[in-house]
């Protein structure tokens, strides 16, 4: 049986090749067996090797055993991209213990959260004044037994600011909690249904959920995309430098980056932050051959001025995930550097492995790709998810495969109702072309529902991308006397660029959207909310246009 889309695998790849399941130290260990001195990680022009990488992790692994953080036990990390982060994420997993991610750029109510729901007595922390006073606020609440503290001049001084340790038994530099440790006499059994990670997503409705991801979940998903670019690869016969700027706490950098990185011996280049003149650096200077991004990231790249006459030469692989790319963006990138932009979909609860562009397909604009070997999609309808619709209808994207999450952490109601069998239901709209090419409109939660019509953002995003001066857009409903619901579009439009009327956006989006599609009012903004990982947010949008929802607006369109 061919499945859809399998027409355009890359050659002798086929949905069903063997899909390995295994545990993340296995994983960890075996590159380093293969790869000893060859460079896994550069931070701050420093290289650290495959067996020095190991070693590092056998000695916190062995410090996490001595503090009694083992099996059964949840470990938090609340780091940059750092060297820390993989050191102390592998050395947890090795005793045992599941990982929790903390976002740096969470607040005091999300973490809170995620420690008590999780379990979690323990934090390890960096010493950087972005970070400690947070933790500091974390320990004072009795959250936790014991803080772990990194000191980040030990990669090197940067000058990046960082705050003194209180006087105080519960904290302790990393220093401190690895000195003196033996390994133990063996190191405790893993299994690949173990819970590796608690991932903590959504909180859109309500507080964030923990996705139980299995070490079986994260192989597979390293093991799936090594399938997909196994040809590539072959073909290619070079050692891959990987730029990482995502942050190693959210699931795209963990498992396309890093995990997938150092499974195939590739050289992982740590970045703290985005920043385009250092990422171009990498790119002209360092000739970094690949670079996945969220749209973001390519936006900020694709703005520069002088975007034609940089070096791009050296990147295999300009890739991006994490969010819908702008089809403008894609065009413009295409047009001045040459690279084809492609993106594909994946989420949390798949570790993230969904869809993706065989390299050799059809230049489809605006798709995500087909789903790669080992997954099954379908599109179910939205009122009844047993119910799978035909080809080219829209609906709820439902997906299986063995990188599919467990289920969420505590909470055997929402678990049920996310699954129907053992296909998990996205929560993503879209629809699926005769040739197994899949199309997003739009999340579920972010239907605008506009005088009986479902109206998607992302639809009116991707229009709105193609006037001149926007340079980024955001579109939400808001209450609207005649509609029930109406689309607002929040612009930060381009350097030197001049606002527009709510009149001129419409007659410019005439025939590219359908009449019930087109906003109702527009307002411009210096900057508009990010997540985390840096991606636009509806979400955060949404929370700060609640007071000012209902108001009257200068820029509204009947």
């Amino acid at each position: 049986m061919i499945h859809p889309g399998e027409q355009f695998y890359p050659e002798g790849v086929r949905w069903d090749d063997p899909i390995a399941r295994g545990t993340l130290p296995d994983l960890l260990s075996e590159a380093a067996a293969e790869f000893g001195s060859r460079p896994a990680l550069e931070f701050r022009d420093r290289p650290i090797s495959y067996s020095e990488l190991e070693a590092l992790v056998e000695t916190a692994a062995s410090a996490f055993l001595r503090a009694g953080y083992g099996r059964d036990k949840s470990v938090a990390l609340f780091l940059g991209n750092t060297p820390d982060h993989p050191v102390n994420f592998f050395g947890a997993l090795k005793a045992g213990a599941r990982v929790v991610h903390l976002s740096p750029l969470d607040g005091e109510i999300a973490l809170s959260h995620k420690l008590s729901d999780s379990g979690a007595r323990i934090i390890v922390t960096s010493n950087l004044s972005a970070l400690l006073p947070t933790a500091l606020k974390l320990l004072d609440k009795g959250l936790l037994d014991k803080l772990i503290v990194c000191e980040d001049d030990h990669w090197g001084k940067t000058g990046t600011p960082q705050t003194p340790l209180p006087n105080n038994p519960a904290i302790i530099t990393y220093r401190q909690f690895v000195d003196g440790v033996s390994k133990p006499a063996a190191w405790p059994a893993i299994y690949a249904d173990d819970v590796a990670l608690l991932q903590y997503t959504g909180g859109t409705t309500g507080l964030p959920k923990g996705a139980m991801l299995s070490h079986g979940n994260l192989t597979s998903a390293v093991s799936i995309y090594d399938v997909w670019g196994r040809p590539a690869r072959l073909k290619r016969n070079a050692i891959e430098r990987v730029i990482c700027v995502l942050p190693l706490f959210h699931i795209f950098a963990l498992t396309v980056v890093m995990l997938s990185s150092l499974r195939r011996g590739n050289l992982v280049s740590l970045h703290q932050r985005f920043d385009v003149e250092a990422v171009m650096r990498d790119i002209e200077v360092k000739r970094a051959t690949v670079f996945p991004g969220v749209p973001t990231m390519w936006i900020a790249i694709a703005a520069l001025p002088d975007l034609d006459k940089r070096d791009f030469s050296s990147l295999r692989t300009a890739g991006s995930g994490g969010a819908p790319l702008p089809m403008e963006v894609a065009r413009i990138f295409e047009h001045k550097v040459g690279m084809k932009l492609r993106s594909g979909w994946g989420m949390t609860e798949t570790s993230p492995a969904g869809t993706a562009h065989p390299e050799d397909g059809p230049d489809k604009p605006g798709s995500v790709g087909v789903m790669l070997p080992g997954i099954e999609i379908d599109v179910v309808s939205l009122d009844d998810p047993t119910k799978v619709l035909s080809v080219g209808a829209t609906g709820e994207i439902r997906i299986r495969g063995p990188n599919v999450v467990k289920g969420y952490w505590n909470l055997p109601k929402e678990t049920a109702e996310a699954f129907v069998g053992d296909r998990f239901l996205t929560g993503d709209i879209g629809y699926m072309e005769a040739d197994g090419y899949f199309y997003l409109v739009d999340r579920k939660k972010d239907m605008i529902i506009s005088g009986g019509f479902n109206v998607y953002p992302q639809m009116i995003e991707q229009a709105i991308y193609t006037h001149p001066a926007v340079l980024e857009v955001l579109v939400i409903g808001i209450p609207d006397d005649y509609r029930g619901e109406a689309a607002k579009a929040f612009i930060k439009l381009r350097d030197g660029a001049q606002p527009f009327t709510i009149d001129e956006l419409r007659a410019f989006l005439a025939g590219m959207l359908g009449k019930h599609e087109l906003p109702a009012a527009v307002e411009f903004a210096a900057e508009l909310p990010r997540t985390p990982v840096g991606k636009l947010s509806r979400h955060e949008l949404r929370m700060q246009q609640k007071p000012a929802q209902g108001a009257p607006s200068k820029q509204r369109s009947s």
